[in-house]
């Protein structure tokens, strides 16, 4: 390991290049099917699989004829959908890629599986794409920075130094490990906040359907009996009325306010960085949202500095990957005093974001010159406690919630009785 540590040394000081790529002309689409076949090759007698494109059955044994194929199994193949490319897409792919590198398998041909096996037709173009500069020259880490909406600085650094040090099958796992738990910790805390949210959307529709369908109609009935109605019940006519009159006003104002706010949020780094600090300090959320973010911040770190990248590197690449702008400031601040000689520990102590605890480990890791295995001995427990704090938050939240919204309910529905109480107590 120490050795793959100074040899990706000076490949993972530079940044990884962001070509053109003029040479690596994207590779003409033939139209038609794909049929997937098995056959014979009469100059060699040796049993051939691949795929072809053809129009149909005949046309495709008509291609295979003329390369000397004798066909002996043809199939036609489903259609690839074009989907949205996500990045537990690309984690799928650097897992398979890893796998069959690991098994021996020559990239280009590991590629070529990984890519025509897929069920997207986008990630198959990406994958394809890729094959195609790699096999034109270009460094694999190269090609992946051309792709910057789906391949990030750290994962084409890490994968450039992989390349440099010779161990591109060994960090390739160490990669496809990393964005597993990663995407595993976010789904947890995104999970974690989904269920409230979705609760309180369906209690506003809730609310706003009672108000402008159900209490009108109470409202029609109470006023042919001329009866004077409770303040409860008064008070809650009259947010029918106003909902009844202003509710189609109300209802698109919400959606456009909501879609407003998730684009302001989007294109505001001021906004970005407010929403994170005050995720942070929420009552119960934010420490799970903090616990999420220091596993991912020590994971990548540890990742990184495995690979043999120098810790400046490393902090840059970081930074941009922890997911929290907080924490990205708190890292840049690092990365500086690291650069003017500043030990890592003095600059995260300094930061003043990170526990006790995890300053310590990073203290010991760096006395001892096992870093990278304290910083993920740190991931593995902040991973585990997000597991914990998850389970019991969302065993708590149901009851919670179910009595919030019962009660909103209830008040609701005793305010439209009531008038029918007070009117059984006077006939009686």
């Amino acid at each position: 390991m120490a050795e793959a540590r100074k040899s990706a040394k000076s490949a993972a000081k530079k940044p990884v290049k962001k070509t053109a790529a003029k040479s690596a002309k994207p590779e003409k689409k033939e139209k038609g099917n794909r049929y997937q076949f098995e056959g014979k090759n009469l100059q060699t007698e040796n049993i051939v699989r691949g795929e072809v494109v053809a129009k149909n059955e005949d046309e495709a044994r008509q291609k295979l004829a003329r390369r000397s194929i004798k066909v002996m199994q043809l199939t036609k193949m489903k259609k690839a959908r074009a989907k949205k490319i996500t990045q537990a897409d690309i984690t799928i792919f650097t897992r398979q890629l890893s796998t069959m590198m690991k098994a021996g398998l020559p990239m280009m041909q590991a590629f070529d599986i990984v890519a025509k096996g897929n069920p997207n037709a986008n990630m198959t173009n990406l994958l394809m794409d890729i094959r195609n500069r790699v096999e034109q020259g270009e460094s694999l880490g190269d090609s992946f920075a051309e792709h910057p909406a789906y391949f990030d600085k750290f994962y084409c650094n890490l994968v450039a130094a992989g390349e440099a040090g010779g161990v591109l099958e060994g960090l390739l796992d160490k990669l496809a490990t990393y964005k597993e738990k990663t995407q595993a910790i976010k789904k947890k805390v995104k999970g974690a906040l989904t269920y409230p949210i979705a609760v309180m959307v369906v209690a506003v529709a809730l609310i706003l359907v009672m108000m402008m369908f159900v209490l009108p109609s109470f409202k029609k009935i109470y006023e042919g009996l001329g009866a004077e109605l409770p303040g409860l019940t008064q008070w809650m006519m009259n947010a029918s009325d106003f909902f009844v009159e202003k509710g189609w006003i109300i209802i698109p104002g919400l959606i456009l306010g909501t879609w407003g706010l998730i684009q302001f949020h989007k294109h505001s780094f001021a906004f970005q960085k407010r929403v994170d600090s005050w995720l942070l300090k929420m009552p119960i959320f934010g420490e799970i949202v903090m616990k999420a973010t220091i596993a991912r911040w020590s994971r990548t770190t540890a990742t990184l500095f495995t690979a043999g990248v120098p810790l400046v590197e490393v902090l840059d690449s970081v930074a941009g990957a922890c997911g929290n702008i907080i924490y990205e400031e708190a890292t840049h601040e690092i990365r500086s005093k690291v650069n003017q000689g500043i030990s890592l520990t003095s600059g995260m102590q300094s930061a003043n974001v990170f526990p006790n605890m995890v300053v310590q480990m990073a203290s010991i890791g760096e006395e001892s010159g096992a870093l990278d295995d304290m910083l993920n001995k740190v991931a593995e427990f902040y991973e585990e406690e997000v597991d914990t704090a998850v389970a019991t938050l969302s065993s708590l939240m149901e009851p919670i919630i179910m009595v919030v919204l019962g009660s909103i309910v209830g008040v609701i529905l005793v305010a439209m009785y009531l008038p029918l109480f007070s009117m059984g107590d006077a006939i009686g």
